[in-house]
């Protein structure tokens, strides 16, 4: 007897244990998946998430499935924790199956610090590292530059980085794409985005951006926690952000261009979030180099912050930071499209991988994996919560064939921004951290604390447990927080 999960008149039939599926019909392209526990695709059917996915089915050229991860929830027009892959010939590239945060993603440090080092001086730590690090909304980053510094960080990414002093070798080696998307083109970006952008470089923002001091609380496979140089009890700097204003005014300036030059494929889809340009057109491949120069500031972004925490840490441990090893483990990009090759129906096809949400996490094997892990498999990095463990990955045997090499992304929110405000109160939220389990948090206004308490999310631990289970992204370790900040 097939099983069944009825949302609200979407039924989706299990595949098999943490498989769903939608089955095509009414113009869906193809059918939608969702890869979710029970109790997990209990609270993704609570918002539009389901709806959303379907209706991502009949995007142009998307092939095989629309795929929801275990974290997913409600987006714009596609779902948050969404995968889709369109022919790259045939189909479409969708800014808004990529987001507005293009290259929202996170990297990790590794210190050879451990707990015992940093125990009595979090408050110390967490004060020097808001000083330093520029968050919240608006302007201001570790440096402040000019639109031609700006044109160079598009097209170049983390090389530029390199040059100016703010990167080494070894950084680049550890970058998904070695910190440089190819294709690039600053021109794409328009002046407004560019102007947003220089005074950004370096930034957390606000949301739910954050840099977190964590240590290592488990270890569950102890030959690839040694080759990510991951061993219990070890500090390690977790940082998430994107490309600021300048990634969203990008968004924004091609949802309104193929608003008015693609209308006749914009009124055949069910919603007009899902803009899309057709694989080929002239705005699609302007999009795409806009997107990759979008990419670039990202990872240069996150570089950025990564030195400046570097400074921080060799300021208040007195020491330089080359002897605490703070090396980079991975950074990885959440909110993205890349052409990538996938076998579909015994075949090998290009296809612009639409990541929204959703973490790229090849095998080992894969020659697209840094030769650092390729042997044991790319590092996939899942936040939790500011109250929850966050989780190191490694890329799953399974996840080509399942979901074209990708994974959950985070813990994937349970209530709106607005929702979380109306039920916490952000000091009462960094008191019961910091008194019932040591975490310190700073943040610009209680308001971002409210919007990211823990209960506003999923259960990270059933997230990657479903994850492991499928074998698209395996568990290595995890982590916990010591102090946060915020914008």
């Amino acid at each position: 007897m097939t099983t069944t999960f009825d949302a609200d008149g979407i039924v989706l039939e299990q595949v098999r244990e943490h498989v769903w599926e939608l089955p095509q019909e009414d113009g869906m392209r193809v059918p939608a998946r969702v890869l979710a526990s029970e109790s997990l695709l209990e609270e993704i059917s609570e918002d539009k998430t389901l709806e959303q996915l379907c209706n991502a089915t009949h995007l142009p050229g998307i092939t095989n499935y629309a795929i929801c991860m275990p974290d997913g929830h409600q987006g714009y027009g596609f779902p948050v924790g969404g995968v889709g892959a369109m022919d790259a010939e045939d189909g479409c590239i969708s800014p808004g199956a990529v987001g507005y945060d293009i290259n929202c993603g996170v990297r990790m440090m590794k210190t050879n610090l451990t707990y015992e080092d940093v125990a009595g001086r979090e408050r110390e730590l967490v004060d020097a590292l808001f000083e330093a690090i520029p968050s919240g909304l608006g302007g201001g980053g570790v440096v402040e530059t000019d639109v031609d510094t700006v044109e160079q960080i598009l097209e170049r990414g983390v090389d530029w980085a390199l040059e100016a002093g703010y990167a080494v070798e070894d950084d680049l080696l550890h970058c998904e794409d070695e910190g440089v998307r190819a294709g690039a083109d600053a021109s794409m970006v328009s002046q407004k985005a560019k102007d947003r952008g220089k005074n950004q470089v370096g930034s957390l923002g606000s949301g739910n951006h954050f840099l977190e001091v964590q240590r290592v609380t488990d270890v569950y496979d102890d030959a690839v926690a040694e080759a990510f140089g991951l061993e219990r009890d070890q500090i390690v700097v977790l940082i998430h952000c994107g490309s600021r204003g300048l990634g969203h005014q990008t968004c924004n300036d091609y949802l309104r261009k193929i608003e008015r030059q693609h209308g006749g494929l914009l009124n055949q889809l069910p919603d007009k979030e899902l803009a899309a340009a057709p694989a080929g057109s002239q705005l699609a491949e302007e999009y795409y180099a806009a997107m990759n120069a979008a990419i670039n500031y990202a990872w240069v972004n996150r570089q950025l912050i990564m030195h400046r925490t570097r400074e921080v840490f060799a300021d208040v441990f007195d020491r330089p930071w080359e002897s605490m090893e703070m090396d980079l483990l991975y950074d990885v990009a959440h909110n993205i499209a890349k052409k990538e090759v996938h076998a579909v129906d015994g075949e090998n096809r290009e296809l612009f991988v639409h990541r929204k949400g959703a973490t790229r996490a090849f095998p080992a094997g894969h020659p697209d994996v840094p030769a650092a892990y390729r042997d044991v498999g790319q590092p996939v990095i899942i936040p939790g919560s500011m109250g929850a463990g966050s989780y190191v990955l490694r890329g799953g045997e399974h996840s080509l064939d399942l979901t074209f090499g990708s994974t959950a992304h985070g813990a994937g929110r349970l209530m709106s921004r607005t929702q979380a405000k109306n039920e916490y109160w952000g000091e009462d939220v960094r008191e019961d951290l910091e008194s019932g389990q040591g975490i310190y948090v700073k943040a610009q206004s209680g308001a971002t604390v409210a919007e990211e308490a823990p209960g506003v999310y999923k259960d990270v631990d059933e997230v990657v447990r479903v994850s492991d289970e499928l074998g698209i992204g395996n568990k290595v370790a995890r982590t916990f927080p010591v102090c946060n900040i915020k914008g």
